[in-house]
């Protein structure tokens, strides 16, 4: 490992998405290549791999290739594992970043120790005044739903100077300390695709650390370029994970009601309505997902 010490590293995972991940390599090049800066990409099982690509976007890239696809949980802890920054920024291979967005984040973590997990204000890349991500209110566990604060709204700069806590933080971005890795953990591999992030919030919270939005900090965000909007894959990990966070995270009291709403009028409508639209590969990625959940314990670490 370099000696040197990096106060930032960041880490992203490509999966078959080179020119995406190049375009996201020229914005860390633009706006932050005079910060104290490590950069991380994992190659996460891709077809192809593209090291000298990489390289040629952004020289002094650590560039780590996997051979299999780890998943959004493994491929980014395993950019963790190489990572020797006080920090630790996690940022999707979809976004890109502004001018000045490193240092108030680490601005940020230096003025509260009690951050545990930080997010900043993420707007939509193809309308750059609509917001995706402003926070996440608390989760209602017995429905598994929450909410995103100004969801769609637009930007008129009204988060430009605010911080505060949040119930969780958004994956396309998010800082910790790697001393709090130490009493956290990294992400559990368990989820290998969604709801991974929402997990750890949890765990951070049980650790005493905060999670917290700051709209100092703001990235453009690619939404929904890695797996697209629709898929089984997304199915599948949407429909197991849900339920997956609710039974490790919740009281049994929250799980049984959790159940009951979810098996009794959640799944009920989903499967109706990918019935309706003809979407049959999707209904079975979904009861694949339910049949996960009945079959396997909590902690198993068989991803069906």
């Amino acid at each position: 490992m370099d000696n040197q010490n990096y106060t930032t590293s960041i880490i992203s995972v490509n999966y078959n998405q080179a020119e995406m991940t190049v375009c996201f390599l020229h914005s860390l090049k633009k706006y932050a290549s005079h910060d104290n800066l490590e950069v991380i990409v994992v190659d996460n099982g891709s077809k192809c791999d593209e090291c000298l690509k990489f390289a040629e976007a952004y020289p002094g890239l650590i560039y780590i290739r996997s051979d299999e696809n780890l998943g959004f949980a493994g491929g980014n802890n395993l950019g963790i594992s190489r990572a020797s920054g006080k920090y630790l920024l996690l940022l999707n291979n979809d976004t890109e970043i502004t001018e000045g967005f490193v240092k108030s984040m680490c601005k940020e973590m230096e003025k509260c120790p009690e951050i545990g997990l930080l997010s900043p204000l993420i707007l939509y890349f193809d309308q750059k005044q609509t917001i995706q991500y402003a926070g996440y209110t608390a989760m209602n566990y017995f429905t598994g739903r929450n909410k995103g604060i100004a969801f769609r709204e637009s930007d008129l700069g009204q988060f430009n100077n605010t911080t505060y806590e949040v119930g969780f933080c958004h994956g396309a971005a998010m800082m910790c300390r790697r001393s709090d890795l130490e009493r956290v953990g990294v992400m559990d591999e368990r989820y290998f695709l969604y709801y991974e992030e929402l997990d750890w919030c949890e765990r951070f919270r049980r650790a005493g650390k905060k999670i917290v939005f700051t709209g100092k900090a703001k990235i453009y965000h690619k939404e929904s370029m890695s797996v697209g909007k629709e898929s089984p894959l997304k199915s599948y990990f949407m429909t197991r994970n849900r339920w997956l966070y609710i039974r490790r995270n919740s009281s049994l009291l929250s799980r049984l009601m959790f159940s009951l709403y979810y098996l009794c009028l959640v799944f009920p409508i989903m499967q109706f309505n990918y019935a309706r639209r003809k979407r049959y590969d999707l209904s079975l990625a979904a009861w694949k997902g339910i049949y996960w959940n009945l079959l396997h314990k909590s902690n198993s670490k068989d991803l069906g």
